[in-house]
């Protein structure tokens, strides 16, 4: 971090200003170590490798620092060759490519595929995971001059209310605790006017939900360690690859390969094979470790958008099952927070 970028970070407990209380040379500008203080009561959190910390090392996304830092470039255009990861930023947003003034929140970066092309608009970006995933987003994208990279709780964020001008939110709201308190939880901090877009799991009929095959192996697997998850999955993935090839050449094949737990974008992306096996294994480890995973209707989403304070809330079947867009409304704040104790 940079000691600019205080201006936007607060205790995320008391809300007030944080300073810095000790700091390594700073070296090009960039304080790779130290510790910011609050001024109010007198919490510390640490800087370490660049990158201010508000959570434990060790919490309920740990498999996801596991996965992000094994798969640090993965799904990078760059690493795959294509511009899958551009191409889902810009149409799941719908946001102009070039954003210069304008500020942007990220919650939930992984490794970091989608800050790439978010701070591209030229937009200031603070960028945040509750995972140590950060270490492979700060990795990629830590050392450009319009991105800040936290690890923080999104129930607990250490940042200035009403400060930014959009904001998005891909592949995380089914793996939080609670995903109604996350939405409203995130709508204080646009600033009215502010643009969101965010997508979830689609929550399927109660009776297709009974017949997803990973509904009823994640007991088993979400407590297991990462790393012995991860050795399970990557053998079973190469084992069963050439197997899935023959059925995804079937009828319905490719749904037939996701219930045999085998994350199949044959024919989907157009990657080479063996960047398919690694995104297989990526993608099914990633659906088998989360601590939680709480899919839903697009009527749920829309409700709860509305409830956060939006309007023009567009709602609709998306990349990732289901992803929203919608604008804050004008005066909207109290409203905001006063749903997000309830």
């Amino acid at each position: 971090m940079r000691r600019d970028h205080l201006s936007y970070l607060v205790c995320p407990d008391c809300k007030q200003d944080l300073q810095i209380a000790s700091s390594d040379a700073e070296a090009s500008g960039r304080i790779e170590s130290g510790t910011l203080r609050c001024t109010a009561c007198g919490k510390e959190y640490p800087i370490l490798r660049g990158i201010p910390r508000f959570v434990p090392a060790e919490n309920y996304a740990r498999g996801f620092g596991f996965q992000w830092n094994k798969h640090a470039r993965t799904q990078y255009d760059s690493t795959s060759g294509s511009k899958l990861s551009e191409t889902r930023f810009f149409e799941e947003t719908k946001w102009p490519r070039q954003l210069q003034g304008q500020t942007i929140l990220e919650v939930g970066s992984g490794s970091g595929r989608f800050t790439e092309h978010a701070c591209s608009t030229g937009a200031m970006v603070v960028t945040l995971d509750l995972s140590s995933a950060v270490e492979a987003n700060y990795a990629s994208n830590g050392n450009k001059d319009n991105v800040l990279i936290l690890q923080a709780d999104v129930y607990r964020l250490p940042l200035r209310p009403g400060t930014f001008d959009k904001l998005f939110c891909f592949g995380v709201l089914q793996y939080t605790p609670d995903p109604r308190r996350t939405v409203l939880a995130l709508a204080q901090y646009l600033r009215d006017g502010g643009q969101l877009a965010v997508d979830v799991y689609r929550r399927h009929f109660w009776l297709r939900q009974m017949f997803i095959t990973r509904h009823w192996v994640r007991p088993f697997t979400r407590n297991m360690e990462p790393e012995k998850l991860y050795q399970l999955v990557d053998q079973y993935v190469r084992f069963m690859w050439p197997v899935t090839g023959l059925i995804n050449k079937l009828p319905y094949g490719k749904t037939f390969n996701w219930q045999l737990l085998v994350a199949d974008y044959r024919g989907v992306h157009p990657l080479p094979d063996e960047t398919l096996r690694e995104w297989a294994v990526l993608d099914t480890f990633d659906i088998l470790n989360p601590t939680y995973e709480f899919p839903q209707t697009a009527e749920t989403l829309r409700k709860w958008l509305s409830e956060a304070g939006f309007e023009g809330i567009d709602v609709h079947p998306g990349y990732n099952g289901i992803e929203a867009r919608a604008q804050k409304k004008m005066s909207s704040q109290p409203a905001a927070k006063s749903l997000i104790a309830s």
